[in-house]
């Protein structure tokens, strides 16, 4: 019997990405950590707007990738993919140790943004394929604490950096990555029940025209669109916490930035991590007795975030920014375990990586704007009050959610 038979092996997928998942998150991350350190050897660093410059080239590319991203990742193999990309940004990430200009890291941040797109859709729709039972979502889950840990874990870069050079950062992590990469090669395999003919790989027309049918068949479907609004509308809050909560802890507690960032970074990290395995848990329970069970579990999830965002933008103590902090790791970590497990019962297994690869690209772009926005919003002194009012599109994306997306089956393996 094959590895990839083994009941264990589905299991094995998990956290074989999962530490793809935590390389993913750590190597975009580490840059914006090194900053003062890499500022004596590239004085471009000195000015926010270049500092700006680089960590937009890398948002904007990875989000106009993501779509096709998701459309590569239906019709080659999602092992090769997964591997070629890790293998890509790990070496881009090593190279960026040998820069000596701010043009160089500018084209490789580029670079980056490209290799780690393919990344998520792939590997969704692959732990999606080898979990289709009542373990989908806790699957899931387990894979994005990946993401969780790799952004907390980016933070260490600086620690290397301080300790030795920021160089050395990027080598010893580029060279763990690049070395990740043919573990996968050895252990990772694909699990596609429907084979693209070879002829649809190598004629160029027949090609086009299924990647015309995929998007049409996206685009056409209602419940694709309400999905995505459904995505898009929590990646607001989402963004806003991950970028400001340092800002807000520190403004409403008093406190200076290097305890206001531990104490927002651990207090979202570890409230989600409890969120994605409780809400993976719940959900895979709870769709064995009624197909609704993971939309009924995002929804909670959604609901937690409401009151969450209105204690973090009106509290003005540690007991309600906290707490606020706590409930809204939780809640968004239900939401973000059962994402593509709902997209699962109403997308075929043919174009779950496609429909992904706009969800993500969708949340990336609502992270932008987001950010932005607050960052005009703190300059004025409304951080609080605007964070609070992220709580509309989410309402509205729960309302939609509960009132249209009625699934009639667990699992849709095909139109």
């Amino acid at each position: 019997m094959s590895i990839s038979k083994k009941s264990w092996y589905p299991w094995l997928v998990v956290v074989l990405l999962w530490v793809v998942a935590l390389l993913n998150y750590m190597d975009r991350q580490m840059l914006s950590t090194m900053k003062v350190s890499m500022m004596a050897d590239i004085r471009e660093l000195e000015t926010a707007a270049n500092f700006g410059r680089l960590m937009a080239v890398f948002l904007w590319i990875y989000g106009l990738m993501s779509p096709a991203a998701g459309l590569i990742a239906d019709r080659i193999s999602r092992k090769w993919l997964i591997a070629g990309s890790l293998g890509v940004w790990s070496f881009v990430t090593l190279s960026m140790g040998y820069c000596n200009s701010f043009g160089q890291l500018y084209v490789l941040r580029a670079i980056m943004g490209v290799s780690e797109a393919l990344y998520i859709p792939a590997a969704l729709s692959l732990i999606a394929d080898y979990h289709r039972g009542n373990t989908r979502s806790l699957a899931v889950g387990i894979h994005m604490t990946g993401l969780y840990m790799g952004q907390a874990l980016g933070g260490f870069g600086a620690t290397v950096a301080h300790q030795w050079s920021w160089q050395t950062a990027f080598h010893s992590f580029g060279l763990v990555g690049v070395f990740y990469s043919l573990v996968l090669v050895l252990f990772l395999k694909e699990k596609r029940e429907r084979v693209v003919p070879a002829r649809q790989t190598t004629n160029l027309s027949t090609g086009l025209s299924s990647v015309g049918q995929s998007l049409g068949a996206l685009l056409g479907t209602i419940s694709f669109w309400v999905i995505l609004f459904y995505f898009a509308a929590p990646s607001f809050p989402g963004w806003a916490t991950k970028n400001w909560l340092p800002t807000l802890f520190s403004d409403t507690l008093g406190i200076n930035m290097s305890q206001a960032g531990p104490l927002a970074t651990i207090t979202i990290a570890a409230s989600s991590f409890l969120g994605v395995i409780s809400g993976g848990i719940l959900a895979d329970r709870w769709i064995s007795v009624n197909l609704r069970g993971r939309i009924f579990t995002g929804a909670i999830g959604l609901s937690l975030t409401i009151p969450a965002l209105l204690l973090l933008g009106f509290g003005n103590s540690l007991v309600t920014v906290l707490g606020g902090g706590i409930l809204f790791g939780i809640g968004f970590g239900m939401f973000d375990a059962n994402n593509m497990p709902i997209l699962c019962q109403f997308i075929p297994a043919n174009c779950r990586a496609t429909a992904y690869g706009f969800m993500n690209m969708t949340g990336v772009f609502a992270g932008a704007l987001i950010t932005q926005w607050l960052g005009k919003s703190t300059d004025a002194g409304n951080l609080g009050k605007d964070l609070s009012l992220l709580a509309i599109p989410v309402a509205l994306a729960l309302i939609l959610q509960l009132s249209l997306l009625k699934p009639n089956v667990a699992d849709k393996l095909a139109d």
